[in-house]
């Protein structure tokens, strides 16, 4: 079909015979089931991504008995305000998990500092109060501002325990630690010297 005024004169490029117009669009149907394909395997070598975080049905009460996932506990200690909070909780998972991506599942806000941003806890679930004191015998009129340390005498700790293994501090922030099926991981608020680590 030509444009009209054109008199018979083909587009510029135009097709002109009909083999060639055959084998462009065999050329054209091949490509085009190659990119389907294409787009649905991944490279050699290239990893599909995956979901940290499991979905909230993967969630058991108590810690996990085994290595059937990863546990997760907040222990709000003497923390003023902090009734209630404390939580023990299994994400049933067979996957590594990042420490953050399994504590916003469960719905566990933190809040890190303004100088150390996440790498040092400051909040958990907005406590302790930014307006009223945190219950200090040392220093009862003291109130967290999460602006840098918190007190060495009202703070809150990550703790970890390998599977098998012992609690100890977390070496590095909830949004890097990679955790593995049968870990444990505790934020622990410490208030006036007590309690030092989790419980066994």
């Amino acid at each position: 079909m030509w444009p009209p005024g054109t008199a018979g004169t083909p587009y510029p490029g135009a097709v002109t015979s009909l083999p060639r117009l055959l084998t462009l669009i065999t050329v054209g149907a091949l490509a085009l089931g190659m990119s389907a394909c294409a787009a649905e395997s991944p490279a050699p070598g290239a990893s599909a991504s995956t979901t940290l975080a499991p979905p909230e049905a993967a969630i058991a009460d108590g810690a996990c008995a085994g290595d059937e996932g990863v546990s997760i506990l907040v222990d709000a200690g003497a923390l003023a305000g902090g009734e209630g909070a404390d939580r023990a909780s299994c994400i049933l998972t067979d996957e590594p998990l990042i420490a953050a991506d399994a504590l916003d599942t469960l719905g566990v806000q933190l809040e890190g500092t303004k100088e150390y941003g996440d790498q040092v806890v400051c909040r958990v679930d907005g406590m302790p109060s930014d307006t009223a004191p945190v219950g200090s015998t040392e220093d009862p009129a003291y109130v967290e501002t999460c602006e840098s340390m918190p007190a060495a005498f009202a703070y809150w700790s990550l703790w970890i325990k390998p599977a098998g293994g012992t609690w100890d501090y977390a070496q590095e922030g909830a949004s890097t630690l990679q955790l593995q099926p049968g870990d444990s991981i505790e934020l622990l608020f410490t208030l006036d010297g007590a309690p030092v680590s989790p419980d066994a």
